[in-house]
């Protein structure tokens, strides 16, 4: 492992703000249609805000390999325009009200034209990734497809029942891990670099998504609704047994387990409260064993950029697993 120093948030900032303003730009110009409805559902996704990580990795990727050229924005519009189509389709499916603070689209517009603009944002995507010429670029995009539908569809068949860890790392690696990785790939695929750099940058992606979504995942329980964005506890009340619930399951008394599954089959609190289950989990160490095993991956993606050059880039994304593990909403 280097010696080099990881970045601050602020020199991260200073190395990508121009990078990033270029992708929205970019994002508002590919997602402009003739339908109002399709521009206004993208610009309303577009103005919610997010952490724009999956861009950001893109760029950090391309520049660790040092590519300078247009690619970099374009796919960097690409990915967050695939992630932006998930979002819709996503709160449709979970019947979500409220999308970081705000209410969700398919409240504003209906859940029809909110698949429907979805779908017009995938195809767009693919759109603007067929300007590059480049068939390694567009395979990873359909991989990465297919993965986060079929991530999707076993999801829906698990809802309100148990799982163990290797079917919780897969969902979660389809779901959202997949998305990092291809989008370190990207990086790469567009500066054809070897396949051996391509492979240990989408290792990275691979581990820093599955930190991500662990921690996603722990928020859920316990941030509070006014920094979350949205109903706390929303996995439970939809079925979902997340990495802490999994581990409190396997080393909880009966009467533990009896609650935690009543809360996953009735998929609401009105007969065990989330006070309950948040106890259960503190009780057995659940919390932080999933978090702890955020941890871990995120040192696992740091570890897998020992092959880059020493450059600002390189700082940079020695910077994001530690701001994944450390974020609050």
């Amino acid at each position: 492992m280097s010696t080099l120093s990881i970045a601050t948030a602020e020199e991260v900032k200073d190395l990508l703000a121009d990078d990033l303003a270029a992708i929205e730009r970019e994002f508002s110009q590919q997602s402009a249609s003739p339908i109002e409805v399709v521009t206004d559902i993208a610009t309303y996704l577009m103005s919610g805000g997010g952490k724009r990580i999956r861009p950001l990795l893109l760029l950090l990727s391309a520049k660790a390999l040092g590519c300078e050229n247009h690619s970099r924005i374009r796919l960097g519009a690409v990915v967050e325009m695939l992630h932006t189509a998930t979002l819709v389709h996503d709160d449709i499916i979970d019947e979500a009200d409220m999308r970081r603070g705000r209410p969700s689209a398919n409240t504003t517009w209906g859940n029809s034209k909110c698949v429907l603009a979805g779908d017009w944002l995938y195809m767009q995507a693919f759109e603007a990734a067929l300007e590059e010429r480049n068939f390694k670029v567009l395979d990873y995009l359909i991989s990465l497809t297919k993965q986060m539908v079929e991530g999707e569809l076993l999801q829906m068949e698990k809802l309100g029942h148990l799982i163990n860890e290797e079917e919780y790392f897969d969902l979660i690696y389809r779901k959202t891990a997949c998305l990092f990785k291809v989008s370190m790939q990207l990086g790469a695929a567009i500066t054809h670099a070897d396949d051996d750099i391509e492979s240990h940058l989408g290792e990275y992606g691979r581990n820093l998504g599955l930190a991500f979504q662990i921690v996603d995942d722990v928020l859920d329980l316990t941030a509070a609704e006014n920094v979350l964005g949205k109903p706390v506890a929303s996995d439970l009340r939809e079925g979902k047994a997340t990495l802490a619930v999994i581990h409190a399951l396997e080393r909880g008394t009966g009467a533990d387990r009896e609650a935690i599954r009543t809360v996953l089959a009735d998929r609401s609190f009105d007969r065990v409260s989330h006070v309950q289950i948040l106890e259960i989990l503190h009780r057995h160490g659940s919390i932080a064993y999933a978090m702890d095993t955020a941890c871990a991956y995120a040192e696992a993606a740091r570890l897998s950029l020992s092959m880059l050059p020493d450059t600002d880039a390189k700082r940079a994304l020695l910077w994001v697993p530690g701001f994944v593990t450390s974020r609050d909403r």
